[in-house]
């Protein structure tokens, strides 16, 4: 019978697999296995140029009210200072006769300004996702110029302000969809590994069942017989997209469920949810985030292809899958289309590349240098 494992020391806690820091008084100390994960994903530097202007392009994002907006960030009237951006103000706030919110775009509105000796600090785009350019100089959509970096799509709405706003909404998304699907999928997974015998054939059966659903059309059929919003959007793919992890965690469970240091927790008393959380799971979740970059992106690419159908988030919405259909739909456009490509290409390539980083670190075989 295997030896019980030894009590840790008091004022530690024993790592496992790395996961675990080693705690001191005061302060939280990485392991050395984790030192020597983050010494080869550094040493990878296309994944980790790549993290950096993921990092960077996300964190922008999250301001994207900032950095695309048809209000203000800060405007002086009347000797008084307003921040539209921030805090809506009805035209009649400036002398106008309309109770609704100023349109600071509209020539009246900045006229009425200017009178009351006042003055408009405006984002790098002036314009939000939805905003539409009355005053465009040509028919739309609009080419490149100074007003417009990537021109306007096929109703007067700035191409670059819905690119950033897509951007973070695929983003946020995908993320949201990654760990919803993720949870689920370990869950089953570490089910499945762990009890064996019946519970993992007919769990597997069932898996596969559901596997070979054509999983696209269903989402397709599924999605036209409801009101479109991201809610719905985010319930129908988790239908199918849970999968994704239930393979690789499924085999980390069934190659450790029979280590000494498990079976001397059982000896020791310890519930199954107990001996699967703290003990096996840790283990697991190596391979499996190796796998969470490739996740997201499958993600996002589900995301941007019902988009593109038609059968994605309400119409309105900055969608890089709607994007790319203006593209379709307006071939004298080509900028529509280029403009779509490029972003997701640059945003699912990023991911593709921290990835493989991620994928590097956690490899064995592996040392930095």
């Amino acid at each position: 019978m295997a030896a019980a494992p030894q009590t840790a020391r008091a004022g530690t806690v024993a790592p496992t697999d790395g996961f675990v820091v080693a705690e001191t008084p005061g302060r939280l100390t990485a392991s050395p296995l984790m030192r020597r994960r983050w010494r080869n994903f550094r040493a990878n530097k296309r994944g980790y140029r790549s993290l950096w202007i993921v990092g960077v392009m996300v964190i922008a994002s999250m301001f994207a009210e900032l950095i695309a907006n048809d209000a203000p960030l800060l405007l002086r009237y009347d000797g008084d200072f307003y921040f539209p951006v921030f805090v809506t103000y009805p035209e009649t706030e400036f002398g106008g006769v309309f109770e609704t919110e100023a349109e600071y775009l509209e020539r009246p509105v900045q006229e009425l300004i200017a009178a009351g000796d006042g003055w408009m600090v405006w984002p790098p785009i002036p314009f939000s996702h939805d905003t539409i350019d009355l005053y465009t100089e040509g028919a739309v959509p609009e080419p490149p110029s100074r007003r417009h970096w990537l021109g306007t799509d096929d109703v007067g709405r700035d191409v670059a302000a819905r690119i950033i706003y897509g951007f973070r909404l695929s983003v946020l998304f995908g993320l949201a969809l990654t760990l919803f699907s993720s949870v689920i999928g370990i869950a089953v997974g570490a089910t499945q590994g762990y009890f064996g015998g019946l519970v993992d054939l007919f769990g597997q059966r069932l898996v596969e069942i559901w596997a070979g659903l054509p999983a696209l059309f269903l989402i397709i059929i599924l999605s036209s017989l409801i009101e479109p919003n991201p809610v719905a959007l985010l319930a129908l793919l988790l239908l199918f997209n849970w999968m994704a992890l239930v393979a690789v965690v499924r085999a980390e469970f069934l190659r450790t469920r029979n280590f000494d240091y498990v079976r001397a927790a059982k000896a020791l008393g310890e519930s199954d949810v107990t001996i699967m959380t703290k003990h096996v799971l840790p283990n697991a979740m190596v391979a499996t985030l190796t796998y969470l970059p490739f996740v997201l992106n499958g993600s996002i690419t589900t995301l941007t292809s019902l988009d593109f159908l038609g059968f994605g988030l309400p119409a309105g919405s900055p969608s890089l899958g709607e994007l790319l259909a203006q593209g379709k739909a307006n071939i004298q456009a080509p900028w529509l289309g280029l403009s779509g490509f490029f972003a997701l290409a640059t945003m699912l390539t990023l991911f593709v590349f921290v990835g493989e980083g991620v994928r590097d670190a956690f490899d064995p075989r592996r040392s930095a240098t």
